[in-house]
């Protein structure tokens, strides 16, 4: 798919995807909108010293690096699964500005580490984040109590329908260990009720700017 450079309102980098009209962050924030759903909603949910994550969608990188940078601030071992059929240029990774806006040392490096890991096997970016990159479809995941965290960052039911199915949140179901929690932008209602149909207790909360709620679901 072709894709375009674009910036968001917070200044920081997206893609867009003409094909779908979609963006792959928030067009009012992506380190905001990032920040907010996965990160203080998903990842500060759990106080584990060990959490495993699995991402539906590793994009821009931005999520595994946001957390890769939080793993190492509070010393949580964390074991992240991205998948990703369609994965970035090397043109598009170096247009991204995530390290300028985020000051934290060494993470320029870091979210470089993140789009050049191996593929299928963990590798150890940091002491503390072990990232484990997949290149296959969302579809074709078959995990079992596994994670204890999801960040379901697909693009949009309205672009991408196919994806936000009880089929597809019984596979999440089926992934996530007991008690875990599935997090995701979107707040639709059919989402919701779909999401419930797998055997989700769904949960909406304040949504991040330019939304008034998003979704997290436990199992």
């Amino acid at each position: 798919m072709k894709r375009e450079i674009s910036t968001t309102s917070d200044g920081s980098s997206t893609l867009f995807v003409p094909e779908l009209d979609e963006h792959y962050h928030s067009v009012h924030g992506a380190i905001q909108e990032s920040n907010h759903v996965f990160i203080d909603a998903g990842y500060h949910f759990f106080k584990n010293s060990e959490i495993n994550v699995l991402e539906i969608g590793l994009g821009t990188g931005l999520n595994a690096w946001l957390t890769a940078i939080e793993s190492t601030k509070k010393s949580i071992k964390t074991y992240y699964t991205s998948i990703e059929k369609y994965p970035i240029t090397e043109e598009e990774i170096q247009s991204l500005n995530y390290p300028d806006l985020v000051t934290t040392n060494g993470n320029k490096d870091l979210l470089l580490k993140i789009h050049k890991a191996n593929w299928e096997g963990f590798t150890a970016l940091t002491p503390c984040f072990f990232l484990r990159k997949m290149k296959q479809d969302f579809k074709s995941i078959a995990f079992k109590n596994e994670f204890d965290l999801i960040y379901y960052d697909a693009f949009a039911p309205s672009a991408q329908p196919n994806l936000w199915t009880t089929h597809m949140f019984s596979l999440m179901f089926k992934a996530l260990k007991e008690n875990g929690v599935l997090v995701t932008y979107c707040a639709k209602g059919q989402v919701k009720r779909n999401m419930k149909s797998a055997g989700f207790t769904v949960e909406a909360i304040p949504g991040p700017p330019g939304k008034r709620e998003m979704t997290r679901a436990k199992k």
